[in-house]
């Protein structure tokens, strides 16, 4: 390869930066690493449209942008939308001879908040219709950006400030819902969760979800250390623990085949995981020991899937 790759074993990955330096992101933001690995697997051949939120926030103050491919802000409601007419116009004038026949990859972005929770609609509409586009969920499991407000992406027990924790109070009431699960509910041909501490999985599968033909979804955990209340050094460390404890697991669904990427023998108790983090820190034993039963549960239900896929 030229010298704009780098080796790391056996792997190469470009050095070319299309999220550029001097964003705002906070320290230890684990989230904007993600989208640089992203960015990385996409290439300059990419149109993004990105919804309000974080990585809105921090790569597209005017006059400057951290941007280097072109890009799209829109609102929380109708990222999956915009997309979706990007695709449809530029099949039209490869159609009409306006535009040579390349591939773009279109690509919608948002956080857990405007995917899960606001953009849903337009998200399930998108999937359902088959657009030829890649949907990114930055997963830091609350609205960040506006001052940490509660998702329906917000795990069991976090506090939060519009479901703080207190002497009445757990934090958040309700589980995290599965989007992976509801993405695949639509038979879209792949679906893939990933997590920054685990970079060329990460980049592998937003990689293979750009090259499929039709909708893909990539969801992606991104540790939030100002929302998360963590010490910024600790984002990977944490990441690793989310896949390693089963709260995480990372896995593909493609043509509704499931396909564990990293099976974990021997999980570590999700007390390692919580325990890092300022927003589960009101827990009693017994909170924990119920996360744990359900972080169990749910991570039951998901190998069945794979041994089901597998026979």
């Amino acid at each position: 390869m030229t010298e704009n790759y780098i080796n790391y074993g056996k792997r190469q990955v470009t050095k070319e930066e299309y999220l550029a330096p001097g964003h705002r992101a906070c320290i230890g933001c684990v989230e904007v690493l993600a989208v640089r690995q992203a960015m990385k697997a996409l290439g300059p051949d990419t149109i993004v449209v990105s919804a309000t939120g974080c990585m809105e926030i921090v790569s597209s103050q005017l006059p400057w942008t951290s941007w280097r491919v072109p890009w799209i802000h829109t609102l929380f409601e109708n990222t999956a939308a915009v997309a979706s007419g990007i695709e449809s116009g530029l099949k039209a004038m490869q159609r009409k001879g306006i535009k040579p026949e390349k591939k773009v990859n279109v690509v919608a972005t948002a956080g857990d908040g405007g995917t899960s929770d606001i953009g849903l609609q337009a998200l399930s509409g998108a999937l359902e219709r088959g657009h030829d586009f890649t949907y990114i969920c930055w997963d830091n499991e609350a609205y960040m950006n506006t001052g940490i407000q509660r998702s329906s992406a917000t795990p069991y027990g976090a506090s939060t400030t519009t479901a703080p924790a207190g002497k009445k109070s757990i934090g958040q009431v309700t589980w995290k819902k599965n989007m992976p699960l509801i993405a695949a509910a639509h038979n879209i041909p792949y679906v893939a969760t990933a997590c920054p501490s685990y970079p060329f999985d990460l980049m592998d599968k937003v990689k293979k979800a750009a090259d499929t033909d039709g909708p893909a979804y990539v969801h992606i955990f991104s540790v939030c250390p100002t929302g998360w209340r963590t010490s910024p050094e600790m984002g990977i460390e944490i990441g690793k623990l989310a896949v390693q404890t089963g709260v995480f697991p990372l896995y593909e669904v493609e043509n509704g085949k499931y396909k564990l990427s990293m099976k974990v023998a021997n999980r570590k108790p999700v007390q390692d995981y919580l325990k890092l983090q300022g927003r589960f820190r009101h827990l009693t034993e017994d909170d924990i020991k119920l996360i744990q039963e359900r972080t169990d549960e749910e991570y039951e239900k998901l190998m069945k899937l794979v041994e089901e896929s597998q026979g």
